[in-house]
């Protein structure tokens, strides 16, 4: 650990920095300013695409200048950017004023620098800076979840689903409001969970992810001072909408949102508390797992899989704690405690604007961090997980109680009148034996095939179809 890592305030960036370097790229401010450059750069070539008479397309020398400075951002231009904003105290103009020396710089050629020199007033041409923020934000959102957060729900997936499979035939006794009830198979319990992951999974990839670039308070006003006779929204909603590469640009530079027509000076921020919110979804879901998987290690069920030199505890030789999913019930809750205040308070401003979003959005990385970490350690444990056979068997053997159930539910099909009293008398908070139940079946009005039935019925074999709705997932 570097000494920064030690002293970093926050643990993503300190004891965790290293499980977080894919996040940090695309969630920082250096990956904020990197969404930003690219969202002016795009402007610009759009407009200068767009048939102004003052501004003449670019050169495919000058586009692939101006593209290269997107797909080469780096934490020195980040600085560099930083520095800018030491005179300015404005983030987005120095990203303005970067690009500005970028396309003046001594090393370019007397040809691009006289090119760029005509067209310098048209970098964040009749935009305001909220107009490069949203886009930006939406641009992050979206590598983030493509690149990060889906394929740590995937993974997870993966695992229930192979998890599911390999034991759904492993009977387990089920626990309702914590007392014996109904077996299941361990399979099924991890397919319920694999469903609800599944289900969420998907709400938080149908997300729209929503951008604007309407001016100051999103009625085109300095835009149509400059140019009266150009749809404006047509254009912008063209910019923001477009996946496709430009003619003469040497890489895609279509941003891949969805255009947001009405707003303040800010983008409403509704699509991000549903995004917020569908992970917070996903992330109780993880909870209820974490949870379930840290009882079912205390019941001996499953083992884990010891680590050479990893100690337990400090005074107790014998442990093996299920860390891993104590940390990820942890991280989890920190994740959604920051993200129902981004969905609570993003989507509310004060008339036209205040700055308060903007606040509340630099901790969009951070909201998101702790989930990845989560995914990452819920992982961890699930991977370490053997399942113990033999304590589910014991489990099993200790609560023949379980099958008052089916007893009086065959009783009941053949008509035994009070079929429910009489087991209730026999089973409720009882201990009961095989040779109790047993005793009882022969003594019951029913065919005798449907008494060897249950005769060699055990609360093992009493799961219903749990295994092939595991399998079957």
């Amino acid at each position: 650990m570097t000494e920064h890592a030690v002293s970093a305030l926050s643990p993503l960036d300190g004891r965790y920095a290293a499980k977080l370097a894919n996040l940090r790229p695309l969630m920082s401010e250096q990956g904020f300013m990197h969404r930003r450059v690219q969202v002016e750069i795009t402007w610009l070539l759009a407009l200068a695409d767009s048939g102004m008479p003052e501004l003449k397309p670019f050169s495919a020398e000058a586009r692939t200048f101006l593209v290269n400075l997107i797909h080469g951002f780096s934490s020195t231009d980040a600085l560099a950017i930083k520095e800018i904003e030491k005179t300015t105290n404005h983030d987005v103009k120095a990203v303005e004023y970067w690009l500005k020396a970028q396309c003046q710089a001594p090393t370019l050629s007397a040809k691009l620098q006289a090119e760029f020199a005509a067209a310098l007033e048209f970098i964040h041409f009749a935009c305001t800076s909220e107009d490069i923020n949203n886009t930006s934000h939406a641009l992050q959102l979206k590598a983030m979840r493509t690149q990060v957060l889906l394929p740590g729900i995937d993974a997870l997936q993966d695992k229930l689903r192979a998890m599911a499979h390999q034991y759904a035939d492993n009977a387990m006794l089920s626990r309702t409001h914590g007392q014996t009830a109904s077996p299941t198979t361990v399979g099924k319990e991890l397919a319920n969970v694999l469903m609800r992951v599944h289900t969420a999974r998907q709400r938080i990839a149908q997300v729209p992810l929503l951008a604007k670039m309407n001016g100051a308070v999103g009625n085109y006003n300095a835009h149509v001072s400059a140019r009266a006779d150009f749809d404006w929204e047509a254009f912008a909603k063209r910019v923001i909408e477009t996946t496709d590469t430009p003619a003469a640009a040497t890489d895609a530079l279509g941003l891949g949102l969805q255009f947001q027509a009405y707003s303040i000076q800010i983008e409403p921020h509704d699509y991000m508390a549903e995004l917020f919110d569908a992970v917070a979804r996903t992330n109780t879901i993880l909870i209820d797992l974490s949870r379930d998987i840290w009882g079912y290690v205390s019941l001996g069920y499953f083992k884990q899989r010891l680590k050479a030199g990893e100690i337990g505890s400090s005074t107790m030789p014998h442990k093996v704690n299920p860390i891993d999913f104590e940390n990820a019930e942890g991280n989890l809750g920190l994740s959604n405690a920051m993200l129902r205040h981004l969905s609570e308070k993003l989507p509310i401003s004060r008339w036209q604007r205040d700055l308060s979003d903007s606040t509340v959005l630099r901790n969009m990385g951070v909201a998101l961090g702790y989930a990845v970490l989560a995914y990452q350690s819920l992982l961890q444990g699930l991977n370490k997980l053997e399942l113990n056979p033999d304590a589910l068997h014991a489990d099993l053997d200790n609560a023949w109680e379980v099958l008052a159930e089916p007893i009086q539910t065959v009783m009941r099909r053949y008509g035994v009148s009070g079929a429910y009293e009489q087991l209730k008398e026999v089973t409720r908070g009882q201990r009961v034996t095989r040779e109790d139940l047993h005793g009882l079946i022969h003594k019951l009005a029913i065919p005798d095939a449907e008494k060897t039935r249950l005769l060699a019925l055990t609360p093992a074999t009493y799961v219903g179809v749990a295994a092939s709705l595991a399998k079957r997932v």
